[in-house]
């Protein structure tokens, strides 16, 4: 079974909903049978690479909070981050454009380091006193602590062009999903399950995808064939064709 999510580095409830759809995939009896891909959703795509800015300062421009309501929002965040083991700073991070981020994250999928990656993006975005934004050297440093090659991550980044088609294509592929937000799990293109909702809430959605799954339907008529089986293969002799004839 194959559950794909949606979310963007920039997002607080992504990076809790991981952490709640994790503890549910735990503890999932078939979670060996589950593979979970990571897609690309900006929250503000099209955000210059230098247009950086304080969080509280964006909370209060785009959705026209009160410096209060900011500050409130954000130390609920951190409550919600904290029950689930994870570090949050309320205060003094930035926010800016991830669309490098995720061109880095489609890259270590090649190599296997995908989860790796997000999981520092995430940390260095929401725990760290450094910001993440408009700083090449930054992706570049926690892509080798991933395990990429550093210089190979610094190409990419240097090639705007590098990646941006898969970015693309995850944003288009959520938006014909019906994904207005993140994160958006969709499991097995058939279910899904949109915010970073209590993990026993995976647990359902877990179990009920995993018992849905349609069986294979051979092809009417066709009857059985010789196969490789964990046995091996099963070869029948050769007809003698001449009688008498030496073997």
């Amino acid at each position: 079974m194959r559950v794909e999510i949606w979310s963007d580095i920039a997002c607080p409830w992504c990076y809790v909903g991981k952490a709640r759809f994790e503890k549910a995939l735990a503890s999932f009896p078939h979670r060996d049978g589950v593979e979970v891909v990571h897609r690309s959703f900006e929250l503000d795509p099209g955000r210059a690479k230098d247009d950086v800015e304080p969080v509280l300062t964006m909370l209060t421009k785009k959705y026209g909070m009160s410096q209060a309501q900011a500050e409130a929002g954000e130390d609920n965040l951190g409550a919600q981050a904290a029950a689930e083991g994870l570090p949050y700073r309320t205060r003094g991070r930035d926010h800016g454009g991830t669309f490098d981020m995720h061109r880095l994250l489609h890259f270590a999928r090649e190599h296997g380091r995908q989860e790796r990656l997000l999981d520092l993006l995430y940390r260095a975005n929401f725990a760290e006193e450094r910001s993440l934004f408009g700083d090449d050297e930054r992706l570049v440093e926690l892509a080798g602590a991933a395990g990429l090659d550093p210089e190979a991550a610094r190409a990419v980044l240097a090639d705007p062009e590098a990646y941006a088609a898969e970015v693309r294509a995850d944003e288009q592929d959520a938006a014909r999903l019906g994904a207005r937000g993140v994160p958006f799990f969709v499991l097995d293109r058939k279910y899904g399950v949109s915010g970073a909702q209590p993990a026993e809430v995976f647990t359902r959605a877990l179990t009920q995808a995993w018992g849905e799954r349609a069986p294979l339907t051979l092809v009417d008529g066709a009857a059985d064939a010789d196969a490789c089986g964990p046995d091996g293969c099963a070869v029948p002799p050769r007809e003698n064709t001449q009688a008498g004839a030496d073997v």
